[in-house]
């Protein structure tokens, strides 16, 4: 490790970027431990400093994957949203993912509890206010829940175990790492699709030769609200969309489809991301939220081949939310994870009271 920390630590001007089997082999000592926590956070800081490449990235997603648990499970989208999470802004792709369910469109939801540098609300803490912890995120608590209702969510340190075992360092750290960007592909589901969200358009090139490396038959990078990979609903949003080995940028501007509207400003809390969550997939939510899981929605389906245009899978979506089958899709995975605690406690009272 110490010889690959010399070539990536000389500095802005001195440092060089790792051919792909270097960087093989400085993801191997990472994320298997071999290297000591003085060297991985070294490490971390001077790619950092010096912007990881994309051969870098190419091995640590590689590495990754390989200490990953992936299960061939659906094929459906894979939703890459940050893992740092939400402060700002309305977590719609929960919502989303059931929406798209309910157009026979599998899904695959992954993340952790909070990292830096954004410290947000995550996937995982929004469950824990519908009272999903601990066994109920279990691994076959979770894919059995996806059988019954084709969205899969992945407690990304469980099913791959290194990240787990990394995190002590990346929140002494503070900052982006690597890792934050090798992560959302480890590919749980062997998903031929794929959106993927970013903070600055800069990187948009970059990732495009990744996602092309990386096999997947058609993505979308997403410059999202707060770094996801979801659309914004009261401005246009850049994207770069990938397939068939070419990369494209497109403007995705909600004015076109009649769904610009203003956003509310809320301090989003765990519960209230839950609240919202419920209260669209009902119907009964803010405009704004509903107009952006249908947008989101509509751009998923259309990536995937299920509508042949975001109009049509616009109208596709608000049928589907109409027909409240999202609904009892969510209602019903969110019982099927409570009800696989390991004590057999009866549903609890939230989620109980989401499924009338």
């Amino acid at each position: 490790m110490i010889h690959l920390l010399k070539e990536v630590g000389r500095g802005k001007r001195g440092a060089r970027d790792l051919t792909y089997e270097e960087a093989l082999q400085a993801a191997a000592s990472i994320l298997g431990a071999e290297a000591t926590p003085a060297q991985i956070g070294a490490f971390f800081i001077a790619e950092r400093i010096k912007m990881e490449s994309v051969e870098e990235l190419e091995a640590f997603v590689k590495v990754s994957r390989e200490y990953a648990d992936r299960s061939f499970l659906h094929e459906g989208i894979d939703c890459a949203g940050p893992y740092d999470g939400r402060k700002s802004s309305f977590f719609s792709t929960l919502a989303t993912a059931f929406v798209l369910a309910a157009a026979d469109l599998p899904v695959t939801l992954h993340g952790t509890p909070s990292l830096p540098p954004k410290w947000g609300i995550t996937l995982s803490d929004i469950l824990a206010a519908k009272g999903i912890t601990g066994p109920a995120l279990a691994k076959d608590a979770c894919i059995r829940a996806a059988k019954r209702t084709g969205v899969l969510y992945v407690d990304a340190e469980e099913w791959c175990p290194p990240l787990k075992h990394l995190r002590p360092i990346r929140e002494e750290l503070g900052m982006r790492t690597v890792l934050n960007t090798a992560e959302k592909f480890v590919d749980y589901s062997h998903s031929p699709y794929i959106t993927f969200g970013v903070y600055h358009n800069t990187v948009f090139d970059r990732l495009s030769r990744l996602i092309m490396k990386l096999d997947y038959r058609k993505a979308i990078i997403i410059q999202g609200s707060e770094g996801s990979d979801e659309l914004f609903i009261h401005r246009p949003t850049r994207t770069y969309r990938i397939e068939n080995g070419k990369a494209s940028l497109q403007i995705i501007d909600p004015e076109a489809y009649g769904l610009d509207v203003p956003v509310p400003e809320i301090g989003w809390t765990p519960s209230e991301q839950a609240d919202a969550t419920a209260e669209v997939l009902l119907g009964k939510g803010d405009l704004a939220f509903i107009y952006q899981v249908l947008l989101n929605g509509a751009v998923r389906l259309q990536l995937a081949d299920k509508v042949r245009s975001v109009e049509e899978g616009i109208y596709t979506c608000k049928a589907l939310l109409d027909s409240r089958r999202p609904w009892e899709l969510y209602s019903n995975w969110l019982s099927l994870l409570i009800e696989s605690t390991a004590n057999g406690d009866a549903v609890s009272p939230m989620v109980r009271h989401a499924s009338q």
